[in-house]
């Protein structure tokens, strides 16, 4: 299954070396701890028994993904209320901070925004409002897959400490080394640095994805590192994006 909505980051290329990569063996618990879209959660196949975990800092995603699993009739019947044109788009954008809504208001304007703008960052008019509607349409289906997943709103470090199990599986897609300025959050360099100090400790398993740079690799030093490419998302268009080198790093 694909997500429904574009994020900075997602992995939407990356997720089938992400899932080749998963181990062999039971997993009771998997975390994706930096959650965006959540490509890799939705492509992965759901076993009975355990336990999904979803997560992110931003609050709009996930007072997203939280209006889609618990309130999705009511939240689709909120896109009938908006309007599709640039002047309404660009309203919103200026409302970013959207106080006095409720949490379905709130969701469908971030979910909207997300959806009409160019690479997700509420920059860029630029989508067609029949994409918007079959995206909402398909918020039916995601509502069922995000069925049984816990959605959380923690701090990495935080969420780490509480789900860490011997049988337990943590994905982490933090923000590239290079890249924090486009998202929301802040994440900074002493984040990188607590991100590596809180991986140490694990009892659990992690794949971690990362941009291929002599810092990354320099912090994870002893780990499983893999190189891999894809096309890059922020830049170019067919075949003229650039291939992006990456790293999968994993503690087996």
């Amino acid at each position: 299954m694909d997500s429904f909505m574009g994020w900075i980051g997602g992995k939407r290329t990356l997720r089938k070396a992400i899932l080749e990569r998963f181990p062999k063996d039971k997993v009771e618990r998997y975390i994706e701890v930096f959650g965006g879209a959540a490509w890799v959660l939705f492509a992965k196949e759901r076993q009975a028994g355990q336990l999904e975990v979803y997560n992110d800092i931003n609050g709009d995603l996930v007072n997203l993904f939280r209006c889609v699993k618990y309130h999705c009739g009511e939240l689709q019947r909120e896109f009938d209320w908006l309007l599709s044109s640039r002047e309404q788009f660009f309203d919103y954008v200026a409302q970013a901070d959207m106080r006095g809504l409720t949490d379905i208001q709130r969701a469908a304007r971030f979910f909207y925004m997300v959806k009409l703008s160019f690479g997700s960052e509420h920059r860029t008019y630029g989508t067609s409002k029949k994409m918007v509607d079959n995206a909402v349409e398909r918020l039916t289906a995601i509502k069922e897959r995000l069925r049984g997943v816990n959605i959380e709103h923690k701090d990495f470090a935080d969420l780490i400490r509480v789900y860490d199990r011997k049988a337990a599986l943590f994905y982490l897609d933090p923000p590239y080394i290079g890249t924090e300025g486009y998202y929301d959050s802040p994440f900074t360099p002493d984040d990188h640095q607590r991100l590596r100090a809180s991986l140490e400790p694990l009892k659990g398993r992690f794949i971690l994805s990362y941009n291929d740079c002599p810092e990354v690799r320099e912090l994870y030093m002893g780990y499983n590192i893999e190189r891999v490419e894809r096309r890059e998302n922020l830049s170019g268009s067919g075949n003229n994006k650039k291939h992006y080198a990456e790293l999968i790093i994993r503690n087996f």
